[in-house]
């Protein structure tokens, strides 16, 4: 092998080593985890709760609630739904955070109202009340063939 055939070998060999690195977000799980934790502190904060009691009526440990919220620990779907109903938002909006679930498939409208933190609890389930009492009746005024299809 001369000298320029090993620096193309060598160029091409690192140039596949680093493609494959390139191309994949590196920090992309402890960002999506610090993100994840910072809406739950928001929600938690919105709730008006402290870290130690929504870990009580969670059912989970203090510590390790903290290490959620700061991005360090990834929770199951399970302890996600823990948490959500501790907060009283729904299981599919913090699935969504989590990227366990596709923001397409979850009710978009209701998971935004839902992770709003500047909305209380009450305002949260007032708004999600309304909001799905007009889809019910768009449903009922279609399926009486009178207005618009939902689509």
């Amino acid at each position: 092998m001369t000298p320029s055939s090993i620096r193309a070998s060598a160029t091409s060999h690192s140039a596949s080593v680093r493609e494959p690195l390139g191309s994949l977000s590196v920090n992309d799980p402890s960002d999506h985890l610090v993100d994840l934790g910072r809406f739950i502190r928001e929600q938690r904060s919105a709730a008006r709760m402290s870290l130690r009691r929504l870990s009580e009526v969670a059912g989970i440990s203090n510590p390790y609630l903290s290490q959620i919220e700061r991005g360090l620990r990834r929770p199951s779907a399970e302890i996600l739904q823990q948490l959500a109903k501790a907060l009283a938002i729904s299981a599919e909006t913090i699935y969504v955070r989590a990227g366990f679930l596709d923001p397409q498939e979850a009710g978009s409208t209701v998971a935004a109202i839902e992770a709003d933190p500047h909305l209380t609890v009450a305002q949260r389930a007032a708004l999600v009340q309304i909001y799905r009492s007009f889809v019910a009746e768009r449903g009922v005024e279609e399926s009486d063939g009178e207005g618009p299809p939902l689509g």
